[in-house]
């Protein structure tokens, strides 16, 4: 652990000491955060403020990680899905910044560039690391033989991680402190899981950028992630799963996440349906917003669900391996 330690710490005091030259970097050039017209009248002080943080937290991952990995093809699998996400992200914020609105890349153009991500994650997983293209179901430790599905499957995990994750980053530091909650959770998954030393190396860094970037994007934030923080962490999330056989767990490790997720999915079936809202706004987050609480109060009580998931999935993946 003495490597994970000295990795971690590195990456969050890369983020710390980064931060504020890339702030003023940002801030010179006028690249702030597009907020919509239709968010919560609160968050309007909050355009202009600057944003792609998320080159910040890859840039403290990748230096520590690519000085003290050993490179294996796992660990190798994660950092490539998650740069890879980041770099669709970065494009995405980019492309917001320049036509300054909220809308970045096509739909279409994500589909593609997140489908040939999930394809190079499958070909690490299986090809590279020899994993089986299974479906470990911890719960009733059982396994479902995918096949040829395995690869879908993945693009789905993919899709939906990163998905749940950029839905949450909607509030100052909520994003980021769930993130760390799962990403420590999975340095707990690794470390006991004999043989993915390197894995627990990576989540060791992402959790030290994450609370890094903390530093800056608490109440009231100085910086935002951006998609290339939001899709980066939520691909490295999803390598993660993918690389230890969680997939499925990870409905329960990162159920603040599916909760963000499933509250917009249900906002719009019901308004497509029934031309009503469930929700004041959605994603959740915004409901409680709508009705008077805080920023700060939302940002805890979310990181206490968060803890209590990640808690109860490190407790269910312990048992099933026993």
């Amino acid at each position: 652990m003495g490597r994970v330690l000295i990795a971690g710490t590195a990456s969050l005091l890369i983020c710390i000491f980064l931060s504020p030259k890339f702030i003023a970097f940002i801030r010179e050039r006028e690249f702030g955060q597009h907020i919509r017209e239709e968010g919560p009248q609160g968050h309007h002080t909050k355009a202009g403020t600057p944003t792609m943080g998320g080159l910040i937290i890859f840039t403290a991952v990748s230096l520590p990680f690519l000085i003290l990995t050993n490179y294996d093809w796992q660990a190798i699998g994660v950092f490539g899905t998650a740069i890879a996400c980041a770099l669709i992200g970065f494009l995405d914020d980019y492309t917001k910044i320049v036509r300054r609105r909220s809308l970045g890349l096509r739909g279409r153009t994500k589909l593609l560039a997140t489908i040939a991500i999930s394809i190079g994650l499958w070909l690490c997983a299986t090809r590279g690391a020899g994993l089986e293209e299974t479906l470990r179901l911890r719960v009733v430790d059982a396994q479902v033989d995918l096949g040829i599905f395995y690869p879908v499957f993945i693009y789905l995990v993919v899709a939906g991680t990163t998905s749940g994750v950029n839905l949450t980053d909607g509030l100052d530091g909520l994003a980021a402190g769930c993130s760390a909650i799962v990403l420590l959770a999975y340095i707990g998954i690794t470390f006991i899981t004999t043989g993915q030393t390197e894995l627990t190396l990576l989540a060791g860094c992402l959790v030290g950028a994450c609370v890094g970037f903390l530093w800056f994007n608490s109440f009231p934030a100085n910086i935002f992630m951006g998609d290339t923080g939001s899709l980066g962490i939520g691909g490295a999330i999803a390598g993660l799963a993918v690389m230890t056989k969680t997939e499925v767990l990870l409905v329960i490790l990162g159920g603040i996440f599916v909760m963000e997720t499933l509250s917009v999915a249900i906002q719009v079936f019901a308004f497509q349906t029934f031309r009503r809202r469930v929700f004041l706004m959605a994603p959740i987050h915004h409901h409680f917003e709508m009705r008077g609480w805080s920023e700060t109060k939302i940002i805890l009580r979310f990181w206490i669900i968060a803890s209590v998931c990640a808690a109860v999935g490190f407790t269910i993946y312990q048992q099933s391996i026993r």
